[in-house]
């Protein structure tokens, strides 16, 4: 358990030595002293209100942010896909089916939303993948696999990620584990209904398939993640991207990661 007097020495350290984490000054001021409901409800409101983008448009939409914020630093035409670390290329977008796909981590039937404009829209949680990856995962809830399977891609690469031969889940590949569990405390944060969205939430219970409630998990599993698999430069230029050039808001678990035990 990180104690609130620990998070305020983390946001103390951020603000002074200005490491990698390039946070606006005063960014998260009014969250300090705070903890547990209080910072959740702050939090909420100091990355709400976000400017949003349609999921196709003529006009800058998500394609075009995901080019940028998933760009392969290794060669610049193309992205890298989520839950195999492949890169391929950016332009192709959908190309029917033989592109790639976006993915949304909170999966969109958890809470019904689709692809709405806001909480279907969120840069912050919407990943290149592959289309036959996108299907396996469906709607699984996060987890560890016991009855592993491996999972390959629409070219026939093993990917690193799994899922579960008899429970509706799903593990993605050790070098993302973190980044996912982020982006799903993110969008707990960010969705709280109170707005016109659904309040998103996190749960320990394995949701079957049909289940549209606004609920995702496991929670443990996703803790654990967040501390077994650090923020490392890649999240925190994605956070950055989507901050100063697109949405100007933040994932708060990318600038400080101990803030999940707060959930």
């Amino acid at each position: 358990m990180i104690l609130k007097s620990d998070y305020l020495v983390v946001l103390f350290l951020c603000f002074s030595i200005q490491i990698t984490c390039q946070i606006p000054n005063g960014y998260y001021d009014s969250a300090e002293n705070l903890a547990d409901d209080k910072l959740k409800y702050e939090l909420n409101q100091i990355i709400d209100n976000h400017i949003e983008f349609d999921y196709t448009d003529s006009d800058t939409d998500v394609w075009d942010i995901l080019k940028e914020t998933d760009r392969d630093l290794n060669n610049s035409d193309n992205v890298i896909l989520i839950y195999s670390g492949i890169s391929v290329n950016a332009s192709q977008e959908y190309n029917n089916a033989n592109g790639w796909s976006r993915e949304h981590i909170w999966t969109k039937s958890r809470g019904d939303f689709g692809i709405s404009i806001g909480v279907g829209t969120d840069v912050h949680a919407l990943r290149p993948l592959d289309n036959t990856t996108n299907s396996i995962r469906s709607n699984r809830c996060f987890n560890n696999c016991t009855t592993c399977e491996d999972i390959k891609d629409k070219w026939g690469n093993t990917t690193g990620s799994k899922k579960d031969a008899n429970d509706w889940s799903f593990e993605p590949r050790d070098e993302v584990k973190g980044d996912i569990a982020r982006m799903i405390f993110y969008m707990t944060v960010r969705y709280e209904g109170l707005d016109d969205y659904p309040n998103l939430e996190l749960t320990q219970t394995m949701l079957p398939q049909g289940n549209k409630e606004p609920l995702q998990g496991v929670l443990t599993t996703l803790l654990e993640w967040n501390r077994n698999d650090p923020v490392d430069a890649w999240e925190e230029n994605r956070n950055d991207i989507i901050y100063y050039s697109y949405q100007h808001n933040r994932n708060s678990f990318i600038d400080f990661p101990g803030l999940s035990e707060h959930l």
